[in-house]
């Protein structure tokens, strides 16, 4: 090897531990690795910045997008809470959560899924006095399986394709008419990976259903069920007309044991109800009186046919969807101290409706209108979000902190988003129409019926994630121009010997997955690649198994919570130690790797 190669082999050494020790963004250490390889000559411009152009991060831009409209108007949590229902055992329960969430996460990104079923889940094992431990490892892992059935599934896949499609339009069409092989059809890039991918979910849910009660710790969460030391709030909500939960009991709406939360109170036509029950049934105008903690106010908001009980609420001047939930502290030198809130004025002076007032612990009973202000208390305010900037340098104030992911979800929409996404997987699946042209097609509409703002879309943008990948392609481009991809692939095609291609694709699927743990997936993806091609060249196959075998490996981070975002989401609400993922991870990662080494074979032979 010449200088080159071993100023990149040094490179890649410093780039992966600065990635594994944690001491700087993802983005900072790929991105200088890269400038390292510009200065010293291994990389032109033109390959060091080729993938800031490629359509993989275009078209994962765009899906963000389309991701954030999902997660926005409610299309996920409302099929979520519908599909979990009442399982009988821990078994059941699993399979409740993983089938629907697998299947969704072949069509959006894993992460607003999970995100979204954190406290749907934590909700539900509390009512069903069922460990959170056994839910949330299986939730993570079906996320992660499901993203393997499509194109759009994860990022990784994305990338692999899109470098498959390239390779054959430049190098490899030559070679495929001299071996026999076609380039991939619209159809078989989005759903061509299923052919492997579905099996590996089938095997791979069966195993974490008859494992986990051997190799799944029985754990409270880290954040337990204690709620003493939090805020406590006294808020009504409403049931409107045409929501869900009329006719539905009590618990089964979900309301009577929620984490934090005490269903204190039904008024119905003015008159308040005697006892509050598990069975009672909700109507229409049902006045629920709540008392809890600001995350499950939050989770309240959230839910379809439910809103503030607030005559001063229902007379802010701006819409619903764009308000949000602040907390502010009333100062000492507050022109509102001594006032009761009608007399304030305060809605008129602040723009603002008080939900609910928090006193030194104590709850206030009585109505919001009649509760004489004093320092300290800390109002929960509904209110526009400029409220902050506007009001947070105020005196009349001591502290002004936004109440993060408070606003409320765009129900009516939903329909909507999930037509957008329908309309995305036909023209990826079916239509010649150029993929990114479909995805920004489809998140432009996302913007423009407002299922996501053009604020949400610009937030719900990973801008690390893309700078990652975009960078990750420079590097395996160095692989590449200074014959380290080539030597690699050599080599492991001489350690498949005569096993062949069985072995050679077992190796393929365990270097990726054993990469992923320590950098990301989507990074794996880019620098394995290369590597990929090189074997297929050096064993004159067609390189297809290789690289959907590898969409597999790179994305089945199932070892440790640090290899992948959908694992570390659940480690702490799940209770877990490190050790835990690898309990249930490793045997199911040699398990899926040996099934995608005999399949693939058989399902991608030319």
């Amino acid at each position: 090897m010449d200088f080159d190669a071993w100023y990149t082999i040094a490179v890649l050494i410093v780039v992966i531990g600065s990635l594994i020790s944690n001491r700087m963004g993802m983005d900072v250490a790929i991105l200088g690795g890269l400038v390292m390889l510009m200065l010293g000559g291994v990389i032109d411009i033109g390959q060091a910045t080729e993938g800031f152009a490629s359509t993989a991060v275009l078209m994962l831009a765009g899906l963000f997008i389309i991701a954030t409209g999902l997660e926005r108007t409610g299309a996920i949590s409302h099929f979520a809470r519908r599909l979990l229902g009442r399982p009988t055992t821990i078994a059941a329960a699993q399979l409740r959560l993983m089938v629907p969430v697998s299947l969704l996460s072949g069509f959006m990104n894993n992460t607003p899924i999970v995100a979204v079923c954190l406290p749907i889940v934590r909700d539900w094992a509390r009512r069903m006095r069922i460990s959170p431990s056994h839910l949330y490892m299986p939730l993570s892992f079906a996320a992660i399986l499901g993203g393997k059935l499509t194109l759009i599934g994860t990022a990784s896949n994305i990338i692999l394709m899109e470098d498959y499609v390239q390779w054959f339009d430049s190098d490899g069409a030559k070679w495929a008419g001299m071996l026999g092989f076609d380039a991939p059809s619209s159809f078989m890039q989005f759903f061509g990976v299923a052919a492997i991918g579905l099996p590996c979910l089938v095997v791979g849910l069966g195993f974490i259903v008859l494992a986990s009660p051997f190799l799944l710790p029985i754990r409270k969460a880290v954040a337990a069920d204690d709620f003493l030391d939090a805020r406590n709030y006294q808020v009504g909500f409403v049931v409107k007309k045409g929501s869900p939960v009329i006719g539905q009991r009590i618990e089964q709406a979900g309301l009577r044991q929620l984490p934090g939360l005490f269903l204190s109170g039904v008024e119905r036509s003015g008159v308040a109800l005697p006892a509050v029950g598990p069975n009672l049934e909700l109507a229409e105008g049902d006045r629920l009186a709540f008392v809890g903690v600001l995350d499950s106010v939050i989770d309240l908001r959230g839910i379809r046919g439910l809103e503030p009980d607030d005559d001063q609420s229902q007379k802010l001047e701006f819409s619903r969807t764009t308000r949000t939930l602040v907390e502010a502290v009333v100062s000492a030198n507050s022109p509102l101290v001594g006032k009761s809130v009608r007399q304030a004025r305060f809605r008129t002076r602040y723009k603002a409706a008080i939900l609910a007032v928090h006193r030194q612990g104590a709850q206030i009973a009585a109505k919001i209108g009649d509760i004489v202000l004093k320092p300290g208390d800390t109002l929960l305010l509904e209110t526009h979000h400029d409220f902050h900037s506007t009001w947070k340098q105020s005196d009349e104030f001591f502290l002004v902190s936004n109440v993060p992911e408070s606003m409320p979800l765009r129900h009516n929409l939903a329909p909507v988003a999930l037509g957008i996404l329908a309309i995305l997987v036909a023209l990826l699946a079916f239509s010649p129409v150029d993929r990114v042209a479909a995805v920004w097609g489809c998140a432009l509409v996302m913007i423009l019926t407002r299922c996501a703002t053009g604020t949400e879309a610009r937030n719900g943008i990973h801008w690390q994630v893309l700078l990652v990948i975009a960078g990750s392609i420079g590097i395996g481009n160095a692989l590449v121009t200074t014959g380290l991809a080539q030597t690699a692939g050599e080599q492991i095609a001489t350690l498949s010997g005569d096993w062949g291609l069985p072995a050679m694709l077992l190796i393929i699927f365990l270097t990726g997955a054993v990469a992923s743990q320590f950098i990301t997936n989507y990074a794996a993806a880019a620098l394995l690649f290369p590597i990929g091609m090189t074997i297929a060249a050096s064993m004159q196959i067609d390189p297809s198994p290789i690289v959907f075998v590898l969409m597999l490996g790179v994305g089945g981070s199932f070892i440790s919570p640090i290899g992948y975002q959908t694992n570390l989401m659940v480690y702490g609400p799940g209770g877990y130690r490190f050790l835990d993922y690898a309990r249930l991870g490793v045997p199911l990662t040699i398990l899926l790797a040996v099934l995608c080494a005999f399949i693939a074979p058989l399902v991608y032979s030319s």
